[in-house]
């Protein structure tokens, strides 16, 4: 470098600027290096107390959202087992009615002197079954379809058990009393005759 660069103003100028952003760069990094002045400290700690009172929020949601859910169930089920007694005492009712239009089907002739009397007498009778089933429905009682299908210990009770060779073993060959569910639940299984091999 020659004595003229050092004398010349420009040039001393240039180089002063450049020391001083290198000794702006070294400051920053210095200032970096350090640890975190009081300030920063308290804001990171809000953050964390920000972050752990977040966390606890949600949990607190959650938790409210599952004991929200899990009493609707208990209620649920506290309502359909307290309408199962009343239920199942309104089954033999409804079985005694079915009897009664299958007798009446069966004997058309038995009041043959008074035959608008006995044919309203029957229609009397199957609107009030009818009612009846349409009461069960509303209360999620459904019935248990046992004839022709295969015996399942779940849902059916075999009560006589026959030989015959038009059916398959284990079939449903007589429903003696119609079984009903309440939701998912068995109300009264269904008694049936069950097929066996001759």
């Amino acid at each position: 470098m020659s004595k003229k660069h050092y004398e010349d103003p420009e040039y001393a100028e240039a180089t002063a600027d450049d020391q001083a952003g290198d000794e702006t760069a070294a400051e920053q990094a210095e200032a970096a290096a350090q640890p975190i002045s009081g300030d920063d400290e308290a804001v990171a700690a809000a953050q964390k107390e920000r972050d752990a009172y977040k966390e606890q929020f949600l949990r607190a949601v959650a938790d409210f959202d599952n004991y929200r859910k899990r009493i609707e169930r208990e209620r649920r089920e506290l309502s359909e087992y307290a309408a199962t007694d009343v239920l199942l005492d309104l089954l033999p009712i409804i079985d005694n009615f079915e009897r009664a239009l299958q007798a009446s089907a069966a004997a058309p002739g038995a009041a043959a002197d008074k035959p608008d009397e006995s044919e309203a007498f029957y229609r009397g009778i199957e609107l009030i079954h009818k009612q009846m089933l349409d009461l069960l429905r509303k209360r999620g009682v459904t019935r248990i379809d046992a004839l022709g299908a295969d015996f399942d210990p779940n849902v059916h009770q075999a009560v006589i058990h026959e030989s015959s060779a038009e059916h398959r073993e284990g079939e449903v060959m007589q429903e003696l009393q119609r079984g009903y569910k309440l939701g998912d639940r068995l109300l009264r299984p269904a008694m049936v005759k069950v097929a066996k091999r001759p």
